[in-house]
């Protein structure tokens, strides 16, 4: 009997535990959502402020000045922050240690963004950040900052160079952090996070000293808190990134620009042997035709069903493209990016425009990027590109023709390869897979959007490879950001909800294996 009446304790206690957890989750999830309706105004404004600082790597005096922003603010959040040597641009380390016996997660963001170009955007300068709202002719127009302490509109969006890539997860992070701290909740780890400096330009810094700061790295998990979450703006977990490889292609006519009218049909015009080339690489339908280029991809019935499963919209896909239909690499958009491919980047012979002459060029240049998947490298399907341009009947060299090889060969090609970083992926049904899942879904209510790979490259492959960590990544700024772009954009909505997915991570357990 009293037996009977332990177990029906032992049970009683079990299921409590089952019913408070959910309300534990339900009811911190309620208190952040009260917190930021009076919080979001400071929030902005702080981000505001981020995003005014200057931060085109290309200028290492501005980088300095962004990564002292760092170290103050999250020292004030109670890290210990370093900033360490790297370059002409440091890395910012920023650790938080809760117990030795727990896991450690290191957070990857980088604090760069891309070049800018102010005469082309809709604003006074794109680091001279202004707030914005669709009018009734559904155009972007600027409104007054001090509307957010009355109103809150998700979808009014700030405007500003790095506002979403990648300052505006910091500002997520920091903000989780200050509602973790105002309430004083306990981290479910050990936390490090790193900021990129470089990664716009390849990460040169970074990689570079993944030997002398391999200990400071140190992690059991690695999230990358970078990119557009899915176009739903359901929270989002994507598993990996392609890589990316990338060349100078050249092809020659005569020696130096010829007139038109001397020597048209008689000296070979480089820019149509660059066509004739170029389209020998391609199908019509957007297949690559470059022998063994898809080769070593395989997708089972089960991986296509996956990818099949990403609640992708077509149609929207095409509008926001303007595209009738779109290459047939994939039965769809996520299938198109389990494979790698080939892009032109580039493409520039002679002069246009005001400068156009009556001439045969003297060469022809295309700027080639091959993304990657985890199935193939650079090196090999540079020399697949390598040779099937040999096919094609070109002399093929990585430096200019001397005079003798313009009289023997009749095609002549070079190409030089630039440096490449492989791709990464985890798996889904992975420990990490499940621990995100569980943390978001307890959060939000409903599944995240899993995505196999994306299609863009975050330059830190090897950082994972030394570390030998399980590595996801952990989107959450609007799909339509402009990123790279004039008008780069953080939509205000996207703003809240990533601190509420931040909140989620920093607060659940990681299952011990």
């Amino acid at each position: 009997m009293q037996r009977d009446i332990k177990f029906s304790s032992s049970i009683m206690v079990l299921l409590l535990l089952a019913n408070l957890l959910p309300f534990s989750i339900h009811s911190q999830i309620k208190g952040l959502d009260n917190w930021l309706d009076q919080e979001m105004p400071k929030v902005v404004d702080r981000h505001r402020a981020f995003v005014s600082l200057p931060n085109d790597a290309h200028y290492p005096a501005d980088m300095v000045k962004n990564a002292e922003w760092l170290k103050e603010a999250f020292e004030k959040r109670g890290f210990k922050v370093d900033i360490l040597e790297a370059g002409p641009v440091p890395l910012v380390l920023a650790e938080k240690q809760v117990d030795a016996g727990l896991p450690t997660v290191l957070f990857y963001f980088h604090y760069d963004g891309q070049p800018v170009d102010p005469s082309k955007w809709d604003q006074e300068h794109p680091f001279t950040p202004v707030l914005k709202m669709k009018n009734v002719d559904n155009e972007w127009e600027e409104m007054d900052w001090a509307k957010l302490k009355d109103n809150f509109d998700p979808d009014w969006r700030i405007f500003g160079r790095a506002a979403a890539d990648d300052k505006g997860p910091i500002s997520m992070m920091l903000t989780a952090f200050d509602f973790i701290n105002a309430q004083q909740l306990p981290l479910a780890f050990n936390v490090k996070i790193l900021f990129d400096g470089e990664e716009e330009k390849g990460s040169d810094g970074l990689l570079n000293t993944l030997e002398s700061y391999k200990n400071k790295y140190a992690a059991d998990q690695l999230i990358i808190m970078d990119g557009p979450a899915h176009p739903s703006n359901r929270p989002t977990i994507t598993f990996g990134c392609r890589g990316i490889a990338s060349g100078t292609l050249t092809v020659y006519g005569p020696k130096v620009p010829q007139h038109s009218g001397h020597f048209g049909n008689y000296a070979p015009n480089p820019v149509f042997r660059m066509s004739h080339l170029l389209a020998s690489m391609k199908s019509e339908d957007g297949k690559v035709l470059i022998k063994g280029f898809y080769d070593d991809v395989k997708l089972d019935k089960g991986t296509r069903t996956m990818l099949a499963a990403v609640p992708d919209d077509a149609s929207m896909i095409n509008n926001r493209l303007g595209i009738a239909k779109p290459e047939s690499v994939g039965q769809n958009y996520q299938e198109s990016l389990q494979y790698p491919s080939l892009n032109i980047r580039g493409l520039v012979s002679a002069w246009i425009g005001k400068q156009t002459r009556t001439i045969v060029p003297g060469k022809a240049v295309a700027q080639i990027g091959v993304r990657l998947v985890p199935e193939t490298d650079g090196d090999h399907l540079l020399d697949l590109l390598r040779q099937h341009i040999k096919d094609q009947g070109y002399y093929l060299i990585d430096r200019e023709p001397t005079e003798e090889e313009r009289l023997e060969h009749e095609k002549i090609a070079t190409f030089i390869g630039n440096k490449w970083v492989n791709a990464f992926r985890t798996e889904i049904d992975s420990p990490t897979g499940q621990w995100l899942t569980k943390a978001l879904e307890g959060t939000f209510n409903s599944p995240p959007v899993n995505i196999r790979i994306m299609g863009g490259t975050v330059p830190v492959t090897p950082l994972i490879e030394a570390l030998g960590v399980p590595a996801v990544i952990v989107p959450m700024v609007n799909m339509d950001n402009n990123q790279h772009s004039p008008n780069e954009n953080l939509r205000l909505g996207n703003l809240r909800t990533g601190v509420k997915t931040c909140l989620a991570i920093l607060t659940t357990a990681i299952p011990k294996p």
